[in-house]
């Protein structure tokens, strides 16, 4: 059997990235902003514990975002991610795989989340989530993909390179 042919827990094919390890395909979606609140033992708190933080990138399999808290890795997140010119927010349960410092004095650290898996069981993902950011990757993955100054088609977002 392939690598092609063998697919992980979200359902993709391992090694589709394999220069950056990873098994989906990054990309900005620009404005677009993450609130998170961690999974506590004692059952979930209605606030985030931050609003508004700026996401660095998606993908199927998780996203990065710089923040102002410092977060252990492994901890359970359900995120919010906000989305310019869209009615509802995208709320996704993942956890924490690394975190670092940045040279930002409103958002000294980055964060990088790996999705749950997508499904019907508790603890798992909406699978209407993934159609979602699939949508989103083919709209603007295709704008990263233009050449400067290509202005064949007028977008509302500008990606400076």
């Amino acid at each position: 059997m392939s690598a092609l042919d063998k697919k992980t827990d979200n359902g993709m094919s391992p090694e589709i990235y394999p220069e950056e390890k990873r098994l989906c395909q990054r990309f900005n979606i620009p404005g677009a902003t993450v609130s998170y609140r961690k999974e506590r033992w004692l059952g979930p708190k209605k606030d985030f514990d931050e609003e508004f933080c700026p996401l660095q990138n998606i993908s199927r399999g998780g996203l990065s975002f710089s923040c102002r808290n410092n977060l252990k890795l492994g901890t359970s997140l359900t995120i919010q991610i906000s989305i310019p010119g869209e009615m509802a927010p995208l709320t996704q349960l993942g956890e924490v795989r690394w975190s670092s410092g940045q040279d930002n004095s409103a958002y000294p650290f980055k964060v990088g989340v790996q999705f749950h898996p997508y499904g019907d069981q508790k603890g798992q993902n909406y699978p209407g989530n993934l159609v979602k950011i699939i949508a989103l990757e083919h709209k603007f993955a295709e704008i990263e993909k233009k050449e400067p100054g290509d202005e064949s088609e007028s977008d509302e977002y500008k990606i400076e390179g």
